[in-house]
């Protein structure tokens, strides 16, 4: 096959075809760099000089004609037209007897997307929608039966009944070891399979961490597991956006917990992943920011092995990581904080077991989770520890999500700073340096919000004083 010029979409088009296995010849007058180490190393043939007619009339099959000038590339059309040659013309449809589709390749799985090379852009974005949706485990699939395809052909050759095993196949847990890069154990299940004439089903649980509410931060597994379950328990604060991506006909439970009112006990969410799975279904339990960050997901894991259910992990960029990046604020800076500490103050009783006096040192970050509901305690802890009071905290509420507010200010006036601007849960509390960068680096939803300059110098009491005397 040849491609005609030698620019930067030439290149793309020959690295497409040596990807597929194809030895290019190149027709123009130079070569790039990159391309011509390609010829040097034996991998293309270069035809020197400007387009012949006669360099179509070898072995010739598929003519590329890539050149950014369009009465080359006519010339390219009709010479391999008059040859009944096979010609791709680079953003010109009309002049183009094939089109090259936009390619998902999972090895020996290939998907192809194409336009009709009348909206390329348009086949690139389905590209990635259907990326999201095969990874690479569906290509170690296809090889595991390219590989049993004889002895699936033996145990099963009637046609209706192959195909019944193959809808079991995929909806098995196969892909899940070989997700899991457990290939023996893949094979050895294939092979069970085989065998049973009617397997019994298998269920499974996959623990997906679902972010800080931005749908735009979930992880291309995090998709695939949604849009695969049958049942999906969900955390309160999993937003609605992230939900909506998930598989319309799955059950939805919620099972959330609060600090204060209704709260699902971890001993029933225990029980519905272990009912659901034992069914045969596919359990989603999905949860707000990531499951290992006070997510109570090793306790999940240690349910589900000892009562034998088969699992995986599906980590989310936890509330810390994506609160903090969007309000402006880094974690870490060589100026201010060489540590990062994250800290959970669901209750008053973790809160008495922390080491505030290490939490209190210079130089570091501090990162409360569920913390709205104690922020005086925090404030005096630290700064009965040493921490200085003029040292910066930002609450980030409603973090990555539409409604995100962020509110600044200096530790000794934490708490009222949070009442002033009625800070509610969701919100995650910075303490430390780099808090005070928020200001400068804020790039998400509206700017920090201060404490009132008047409430933050004077006490309440002394504020209600002040009004009566002005009164």
């Amino acid at each position: 096959m040849l491609v005609v010029g030698a620019g930067a979409v030439a290149e793309r088009k020959i690295e497409a075809l040596l990807r597929a296995g194809a030895l290019p010849r190149i027709g123009a007058p130079r070569l790039s760099p990159a391309l011509a180490a390609r010829a040097e190393a034996g991998q293309v043939q270069w035809l020197a000089g400007s387009f012949q007619a006669n360099w179509l009339d070898t072995d010739i099959w598929l003519v590329i004609a890539a050149t950014d000038d369009a009465a080359i590339n006519r010339e390219v059309a009709a010479a391999a037209q008059s040859r009944r040659l096979f010609a791709n013309v680079v953003d010109d449809a009309q002049l183009s007897a094939f089109h090259v589709p936009a390619v998902v390749e999972r090895g020996p799985l290939q998907i192809a997307i194409s336009s009709g090379g009348g909206a390329p852009m348009v086949a690139r974005h389905v590209r990635r929608q259907i990326e999201t949706l095969f990874d690479q485990a569906w290509g170690q699939l296809a090889e595991l039966v390219s590989r049993k395809r004889g002895l699936i052909r033996e145990r099963l050759p009637d046609l209706a009944a192959r195909r019944r095993f193959f809808d079991r196949l995929v909806e098995g847990p196969v892909l899940d070891l070989l997700r899991r890069r457990q290939s023996v154990d893949a094979q050895c299940q294939l092979l069970q399979d085989l065998a049973n004439e009617a397997p019994t089903p298998t269920g499974s649980v996959v623990l997906v961490g679902a972010g800080s509410g931005d749908p735009g931060l979930l992880t291309l597994n995090a998709l695939r597991a949604l849009n695969q379950a049958d049942v999906i328990l969900h955390d309160r604060l999993v937003s609605a956006d992230v939900l909506q991506l998930a598989r319309r006909d799955a059950d939805y439970i919620e099972v959330g917990k609060s600090a204060q009112g209704h709260s699902t006990a971890q001993d029933y969410i225990h029980a519905l992943m272990l009912e659901h799975a034992r069914a045969g279904k596919r359990v989603v339990r999905l949860k707000g920011g990531d499951a290992f960050v006070f997510g109570r997901g090793g306790e999940e894991l240690q349910f589900l092995r000892a009562h034998g259910i088969a699992y995986e992990v599906v980590p989310g960029i936890t509330a810390a990581l994506a609160c903090a990046a969007y309000a402006g604020i880094p974690l870490t800076h060589r100026d201010h904080a060489q540590q990062l500490r994250l800290v959970t103050a669901h209750c008053k009783n973790s809160l008495d077991t922390l080491d505030w006096s290490t939490l209190a040192q210079a130089r570091q970050t501090l990162v409360f989770y569920m913390g709205v509901s104690a922020l005086a305690q925090i404030r005096a802890q630290l700064l009965e520890a040493g921490l200085p009071a003029s040292t910066p905290f930002a609450l980030v509420e409603n973090g990555s999500r539409s409604s995100q507010r962020v509110v600044s200010g200096q530790l000794r006036n934490l708490a009222e700073t949070a009442r002033q601007h009625q800070v509610q849960s969701p919100a995650l509390l910075i303490v430390g340096d780099v808090a005070a960068l928020a200001d400068e680096l804020h790039w998400f939803g509206a700017a920090p919000l201060h404490a009132n300059p008047v409430v933050s110098s004077l006490s309440a009491k002394t504020l209600a004083s002040t009004l009566a005397d002005a009164a």
